[in-house]
């Protein structure tokens, strides 16, 4: 491959992935388990910490399991927009919509919990970099969604341990990302606070 090609390969995932926007208004509209599944193993093949690979997704379809998930979500967001969530956290979603009401978290067809890994149940040795490897196995996860022409949007409840007991996952297990996946609302919009993109130079030094 020559120098040319790579800068157009490079060039053309840019535009690809800079139309990725998150999305709170989904449609109903099914989608194939198979694209998730492939989602989700490209999301395994992210780098981690030792190679620890200390990632688990949690994966909600089912009406049920999308119901309690959505009633415990909003439980903590009532207290989060109540006053729990302070006012400068607040004051920063303050433009992109956010509120308490999470309808997607039925509506949607998927539902993926990813989870970290702190240790093996009978290992001593925690895990090196949990966060930061399941952070990066995320962003996989979040293209290869993109790629499938499927809108993402990604949710971090605070405190998030009742997702343990929701996906039956041990205690070793941290609870890093809710991300409701499915096809956007034919009436879906992007919020003008959350189309802003910083530009190269202030988001690189160059050295």
């Amino acid at each position: 491959m020559t120098e040319d090609e790579r800068t157009s390969r490079a060039t053309a995932f840019l535009e690809q992935i800079a139309s990725r926007h998150s999305c709170r208004s989904f449609s109903s509209e099914p989608v194939a388990s198979a694209t998730i599944e492939a989602a989700i193993r490209a999301a395994g093949s992210a780098p981690s910490g030792a190679n620890r690979q200390p990632w688990h997704f949690a994966v909600l379809s089912t009406p049920g399991a999308k119901t309690a998930l959505r009633v415990a979500v909003e439980e903590e967001e009532r207290n989060f927009y109540g006053g729990m969530g302070g006012s400068e956290w607040q004051g920063l979603l303050r433009g992109l919509g956010t509120t308490a009401h999470k309808p997607y978290l039925e509506l949607a067809p998927w539902v993926i919990i990813a989870f970290g890994i702190t240790r093996g149940v009978d290992d001593s040795v925690p895990n090196p970099y949990v966060t930061e490897s399941v952070g990066i196995a995320c962003g996989l996860l979040l293209t290869a969604l993109h790629e499938a022409g499927l809108a993402t949007l990604v949710h971090s409840p605070t405190p998030a341990r009742f997702l343990n007991r929701l996906c039956r996952r041990p205690g070793n297990e941290r609870p890093i990302a809710i991300i409701v996946v499915g096809h956007a609302a034919e009436d879906a919009t992007i919020p003008e606070a959350a189309a802003l993109r910083k530009p190269l130079d202030q988001i690189s030094s160059w050295l």
